[in-house]
């Protein structure tokens, strides 16, 4: 993983993460903004995913930003919503971090 694939990653990760905070704000006031500008920020993630998928393949560019977006996601829910996870589901967050970690080993060759 190069310096620009990262940048690009953390870019589409900021776009989805303000998408699944709009979202979140959307389900405990019903206003129809917060809505239009979830799905617009989803919108726009998934574009910068497929030039991510074409630079690092679907496996690797899905399964990073999924977790990355998965431990940010928790750290905005317990901040700014009051959020708590179960022992057994911070596990899974914490399986998440190790997978990720796996993933970032450099290989030779690519899939």
């Amino acid at each position: 993983m190069n310096l620009a694939y990262g940048l690009w990653l953390l870019f589409a990760t900021t776009i989805f993460l303000g998408g699944a905070t709009a979202s979140r704000a959307y389900v405990t006031n019903d206003h129809l903004g917060m809505l239009g500008l979830a799905l617009g920020l989803y919108m726009i993630g998934n574009i910068i995913m497929v030039k991510l998928m074409r630079d690092g393949g679907l496996g690797l560019a899905i399964s990073l930003s999924a977790v990355v977006q998965l431990v940010l996601v928790n750290i905005i829910a317990f901040a700014v919503f009051g959020e708590r996870l179960s022992l057994t589901q911070a596990a899974g967050v914490a399986l998440g971090i190790a997978a990720m970690g796996l993933m970032m080993i450099p290989v030779s060759g690519k899939a």
